[in-house]
């Protein structure tokens, strides 16, 4: 299971390093306009007031935009779900189809090793590899920190990241969960970002539409708690979103012991129906 879990670690070097320094830049250019932002708080609660306030609802309290908490919530953390959903999208849905219709995952089975080390091994490797993508954003904030003259702590800098992981497992699970159940990674993929999109939107347009408040709960966005965690984790909406991501890899994981793998390609479904008219039509043709 070690081997299996370095190997798939090993592998994710790249996404690290990808989604890890853009994340770590976008922090560095961001930490230093803070200041010139809070000196203007007056100019920029009167420039506010010519905004739609259904834009303000969607990005969130530009009230606060000029306090460090708020800051930090419209200009980095409220994108992180969807940014970084899109990797746990992409590498859920990878987790075991991509290597399944390589035709590798059927050759890696033949070693002594059972399909559950090998999934809780994809999985620990997975979460790995969110984690020290978002230490290498944390960083980002953290390094110029003592010079944006904000009033936190590199402590309270790393606490959103807690919940940007809750979501990111959630939706890894999810997506994993449907690449043993869909024909192909990419429809598990497809599925998983409409889910992911959706969400996103719906908690956006839930503060200016008031019949999507109570949809809006049932979708995992809502308890992401963004910029807002500055002031303290709400800690029962991460094991909240822990919890559903626990649940879909335990369904992915008995899928997975009991799935036919396949040597390599895409499956399908097959329609009974077709299948019956299919072969019909080739016995017709051979006679």
């Amino acid at each position: 299971m070690r081997v299996v879990y370095l190997h798939a670690l090993r592998k994710a070097r790249g996404q690290i390093l990808g989604w890890g320094l853009a994340l770590f830049l976008l922090g560095l250019l961001l930490m230093p306009f803070y200041d010139s932002i809070s000196s203007q708080s007056e100019q920029l609660q009167q420039l506010l007031e010519i905004y739609p306030e259904e834009f303000i609802a969607f990005f969130g309290d530009f009230s606060e935009f000029a306090t460090p908490e708020g800051f930090l919530n419209i200009e980095f953390f409220s994108y992180m779900p969807l940014l970084l959903g899109i990797f746990a999208v992409l590498a859920g849905s990878g987790l075991l189809a991509a290597d399944e219709e390589s035709g590798h995952l059927d050759l890696l089975m033949g070693q002594p090793i059972s399909r559950t080390k090998m999934f809780l091994a994809r999985m620990f490797a997975f979460l790995s590899t969110a984690a020290a993508i978002c230490i290498i954003g944390w960083l980002g904030l953290v390094l110029p920190l003592p010079a944006s003259g904000m009033d936190l702590t590199p402590a309270q800098l790393a606490l959103p990241f807690v919940s940007v992981l809750a979501i990111v497992f959630l939706f890894g699970a999810l997506t994993a969960l449907l690449s043993l159940l869909v024909p192909s990674r990419r429809l598990a993929a497809t599925l998983g970002g409409v889910v992911l999109v959706a969400s996103f939107f719906i908690e956006g347009f839930s503060g200016m539409i008031t019949e999507l408040e109570d949809v809006a709960r049932y979708l995992p966005i809502h308890y992401y708690q963004g910029g807002d965690a500055l002031n303290g984790l709400k800690l029962e909406w991460v094991l909240a979103l822990a919890a559903a991501g626990l649940v879909l890899s335990v369904l992915a994981l008995l899928r997975f012991q009991h799935k036919d793998l396949r040597v390599g390609g895409e499956g399908g479904w097959s329609l009974p129906l077709l299948g019956r008219r299919r072969k019909a039509t080739e016995a017709g043709t051979g006679d």
